[in-house]
C-alpha cells in the first residue's frame, strides 16, 4: 500500500507539474505576442526612404504594388531581427568595423533610387499596359527588400527595441521565438497595409502634375539624404 500510494502521489505531482509548465508556457506566449507585434510596427513606422517609396508607388502604380514593396521591407526587417537575435555582439562589432563602407554603400543605393524617381515619368505608370506583367510584384518586393536592407544601421534600433520589450530572454524556447518573429513580420505587414490603404484613399485627389511633383520631391529628398549621408560618413571617417 505505501508503494501504491507513492506511485499515485508521484503521478499526481507529475500531472500538476505538466499543468503548471503548460500555464507558464502560455503566459510566455501571451507575453511575446503583443511585443513582437509592437516591434514589427515600430521598426516599419519611421518614414524613411522605404516609406516614401511606398507612398510614391501607391500614388503612381496603385495599392498592391506598394504593399508588395512593403512586404519586401518587412522581409528585410525580419532578416535583421533574426540576425540581431542570433548574434547581437557579432553584428554590432561588424557594423562598427565596417561602418564607413556600409554608409557609403547605403548612400549610393539611396542616390540610385532618388535619380530613378526624379527622372521617372509618372504618367507612364498611370497608363494601362497591354501586356501582362506577372513579375511586377516580384520586382516591387525585391526593390523594397534591397532598399531596406541597404541600411544595416537599423540593427541598433532593433537592438534597442529588443532590450526595451525584453524580447530576448533565457527562459524562452525555440517555439517562443518562432511565434515572436512571426508576430514581428505580421506587425510590419499590418503597418504597410494601413499605410497603403490610407494613401490609396487619398489617391484620387492627386492629378498627373501632382504625381510628377511628388516624384521630383521624393527623388530630390532621397538624393539629398544620400549626399548628406556620404558627406557625414567621409567627415566622420577622415576628420573626426
Amino acid at each position: 500500500m505505501p508503494v501504491m500510494a507513492h506511485v499515485i502521489h508521484s503521478d499526481i505531482f507529475s500531472r500538476n507539474a505538466k499543468r503548471t509548465t503548460h500555464i507558464l508556457d502560455m503566459d510566455q506566449i501571451l507575453y511575446i505576442l503583443p511585443r513582437g507585434l509592437a516591434i514589427g510596427i515600430l521598426i516599419s513606422a519611421p518614414m524613411g526612404p522605404i516609406g516614401m517609396l511606398v507612398i510614391q508607388r501607391t500614388l503612381s502604380k496603385g495599392r498592391w504594388p506598394a504593399f508588395f514593396t512593403g512586404i519586401g521591407a518587412a522581409l528585410s526587417d525580419l532578416a535583421y531581427c533574426l540576425l540581431t537575435g542570433l548574434g547581437i555582439s557579432f553584428i554590432t562589432d561588424f557594423i562598427e568595423t565596417h561602418q564607413f563602407g556600409l554608409q557609403i554603400l547605403g548612400g549610393l543605393v539611396l542616390a540610385a533610387f532618388g535619380i530613378y524617381l526624379f527622372r521617372k515619368n509618372p504618367t507612364r505608370a498611370l497608363k494601362p499596359s497591354s501586356e501582362p506583367s506577372s513579375n511586377n510584384y516580384v520586382t516591387d518586393t525585391i526593390t523594397g527588400f534591397l532598399l531596406t536592407f541597404s541600411n544595416p544601421l537599423i540593427l541598433f534600433f532593433i537592438i534597442g527595441l529588443f532590450a526595451r520589450f525584453n524580447f530576448i530572454l533565457p527562459e524562452y524556447g525555440t517555439h517562443h521565438y518562432i511565434i515572436g518573429y512571426a508576430m514581428i513580420f505580421a506587425g510590419a505587414l499590418l503597418w504597410w497595409y494601413m499605410v497603403t490603404t490610407l494613401v490609396n484613399l487619398l489617391r484620387r485627389r492627386f492629378n498627373v502634375r501632382s504625381l510628377w511633383l511628388i516624384n521630383r520631391i521624393i527623388g530630390g529628398v532621397l538624393i539629398l539624404m544620400a549626399v548628406v549621408g556620404v558627406f557625414m560618413a567621409i567627415r566622420t571617417h577622415y576628420f573626426a
